[in-house]
């Protein structure tokens, strides 16, 4: 193997598979001939995604905020054969007024999208020891810039973001490449209708899942660690990195048409 090049990825891990863009990943990997191993929490779900997809996979049932879970999803994967990737893509949202979100909303979401892809990473990364292989987490444009009805879920997508950034330097004299896909927002199933309709009062732009697999594909076969997909959500996070008291003027402007979508979400 040539200096700097890495090996085809072969056989990939994907959680939370039978989401909008969980689907849509799996479809753009299959068809670039990679066997998947997908997890998901319903089996019909994972099944009727099964059918669509070119080539051979297998499917774990299996729910990411328990110990003992992860392990059996790590056995099963691994019992056939090598993994050289991990996509942690598994997550759950919630758009609403802080304080009308139950703590059990709020616990359940920093478990799932936070916790559990730590952990998960933990040991997937134990077993692969010594060898060549990828991570990559499906984080948000939330996960740098803070966003008002957004609060737990910017803060699980900012973790999860800075928790990438360290593993990548933790792993920059190694072969393992840690990778961080961060997309704006995307037409899926997980979002509540008090969310879209505030997306098309402000006039946001809303991704379909192909776009989003289609930017991911183009990506992953690149070599750059990190990817925000949209203009101008690509500015948004370089001025909020830089200047974020021109984003909280922008977001400011933009408040009372918030409120009035997070107080709907209250009433869904």
């Amino acid at each position: 193997m040539q200096p700097g090049v890495r090996p085809r990825i072969q056989r990939c891990l994907l959680t939370g598979a039978s989401g909008g863009i969980g689907a849509a990943l799996a479809q753009v990997l299959a068809e670039q001939g990679i066997t998947l191993i997908l997890q998901g929490r319903e089996l019909t779900k994972l099944e009727a995604l099964q059918q669509r997809l070119p080539g051979q996979h297998e499917l774990v049932v299996a729910d990411l905020t328990l110990a003992e879970e992860r392990q059996r999803l790590l056995t099963q994967a691994f019992a056939s054969g090598h993994i050289d990737c991990l996509i942690n893509n598994a997550g759950a949202s919630a758009f609403s007024d802080f304080t009308a979100l139950p703590p059990g909303d709020i616990e359940a979401m920093l478990a799932l999208n936070l916790t559990a892809p730590i952990l998960l990473t933990r040991a997937y990364l134990q077993q692969m020891a010594g060898r060549t292989t990828t991570v990559v987490n499906v984080g948000s444009v939330l996960g740098a810039i803070g966003l008002p009805g957004f609060g737990v879920y910017a803060a699980t997508k900012f973790g999860l973001r800075g928790f990438t950034e360290a593993l990548m330097r933790e792993y920059a004299d190694t072969d393992t490449r840690i990778a961080y896909f961060a997309p704006r927002t995307t037409a899926t199933e997980s979002n509540s209708a008090a969310a879209n309709a505030m997306n098309t009062a402000l006039g946001n732009a809303v991704d379909s899942p192909t776009q989003v697999a289609a930017a991911f594909m183009t990506w992953l076969n690149g070599r750059a660690q990190r990817r925000t997909v949209g203009w101008p959500e690509k500015l948004l996070v370089r001025l909020n990195g830089l200047l974020p008291e021109l984003v909280d003027r922008v977001l400011k402007g933009q408040l009372a048409e918030i409120k009035k979508h997070t107080a709907a979400a209250a009433q869904e």
